[in-house]
């Protein structure tokens, strides 16, 4: 007899976290790709500032995988991890994430890859600096 599976959690840092709202349906009453996406792109831009002391752009998003619906009450939680850092880029993995409002159930809704660029005031690219404790 195997043991079953253990259920899936959220792994990295907790970068946002907000209750989705009847504005943000879409025609099939369910909450519409592109808040979500704009969700995550606020967490991992977040996690981005924060690493790389600084203004960030988004420049690219891989991956984007829609796993589940969210629907109005549902809590989402977008959590981050850094996956790779360049000289002047980041690669922030972004999980979304939602209790349900209803039955509190937590499940994983979205995933996806986002890439940033540090930035200076003109706009321009800028080094990341070495992560704190690192030579």
């Amino acid at each position: 007899m195997t043991a079953p599976e253990p259920e899936p959690t959220p792994t990295g840092t907790l970068s946002l976290r907000t209750i989705a709202m009847p504005a943000d349906t879409n025609p099939s009453g369910q909450i519409f790709g592109g808040w979500l996406m704009s969700q995550m792109d606020l967490a991992g831009g977040t996690h981005a500032m924060f690493r790389a002391h600084g203004r960030c752009s988004t420049v690219a998003v891989d991956g984007m995988v829609f796993h589940a619906p969210v629907f109005v009450g549902d809590e989402v939680s977008c959590y981050t991890e850094i996956a790779k850092v360049g000289r002047s880029s980041m690669s922030i993995a972004v999980e979304a994430w939602v209790r349900r409002c209803r039955s509190g159930k937590l499940v994983r809704v979205t995933s996806a890859l986002f890439h940033f660029v540090a930035v200076d005031d003109n706009n321009r690219p800028r080094p990341v600096p070495p992560a704190a404790g690192s030579v």
